[in-house]
């Protein structure tokens, strides 16, 4: 197995990077913009920010609430 060199790594961590931001900016805008979570909103922010991809991901799927 071959070393990979730093332009063939961020080929393949770049676009995954980018995804994990897009996701969690997301998350964000979503978390500030809606009336009621399940939970407290802070928390739903630090869970966001602080789980890299775990915490958008259960942000969308358990913190909002269905009208």
């Amino acid at each position: 197995m071959s070393d990979l060199s730093t332009t063939q790594l961020m080929t393949i961590v770049g676009p995954i990077v980018v995804i994990q931001l897009i996701l969690m900016l997301t998350a964000l805008v979503v978390c500030i913009r809606t009336e009621e979570t399940r939970g407290p909103k802070w928390i739903w922010v630090l869970a966001i920010i602080l789980g890299s991809l775990i915490g958008p991901i259960l942000f969308f799927v358990m913190g909002r609430r269905s009208t």
